[in-house]
């Protein structure tokens, strides 16, 4: 639909390069941050899918809470270099595939709630309130594209439309 679906990390090997038009495979945390920041410089319609692997591979199947607060320490410092690199039309949207509490002694993926962080320049933040669906993001980015509607899920993109001129 003229969009481009550009993978950042494992994406790639997620999705067998399937549904991509481009992508970049990086190999940890550092690289990928970099990565997305290099791609905000790039003009362009579509999305940008990344995973940061060393939460996962690193720290949350090897239990290792320090290492996964300190990763979580890094992250968050690169995040602003991203957030100053986009422009208003941008929304950057911060989620995982499911967790791995790092303190308790199971390597298994977790049940707990993961997070949904939402930015979009000249927005003022808003709670998104718990969400039913990972269909919930898929049905915003639809909806964004003007593509939808999304047979699952509820958009939150009328919390982005309000704000925009």
């Amino acid at each position: 639909r003229g969009f481009e679906v550009y993978g950042i990390g494992k994406i790639d090997d997620i999705f067998a390069n399937r549904g991509l038009t481009g992508s970049n495979h990086t190999t940890d945390n550092a690289a990928t941050l970099q990565a997305i920041l290099e791609r905000t410089a790039v003009d362009f319609k579509g999305l940008v899918f990344a995973n940061c692997i060393d939460f996962d591979m690193l720290y949350g199947h090897r239990n290792d809470y320090r290492g996964f607060a300190q990763a979580l320490e890094r992250v968050d410092a690169e995040l602003l270099k991203i957030q100053q690199a986009l422009t208003p039309r941008d929304l950057m949207i911060i989620t995982a595939d499911h967790g791995v509490d790092p303190t308790t002694p199971s390597t298994d993926h977790s049940r707990e709630h993961v997070p949904l962080l939402a930015y979009c320049s000249g927005v003022p933040g808003v709670n998104l309130g718990t969400r039913n669906s990972f269909g919930d993001i898929a049905a915003t980015i639809m909806e964004l594209f003007g593509v939808g509607p999304w047979p699952v899920g509820e958009s939150f993109a009328n919390v982005f439309q309000h704000h925009k001129g």
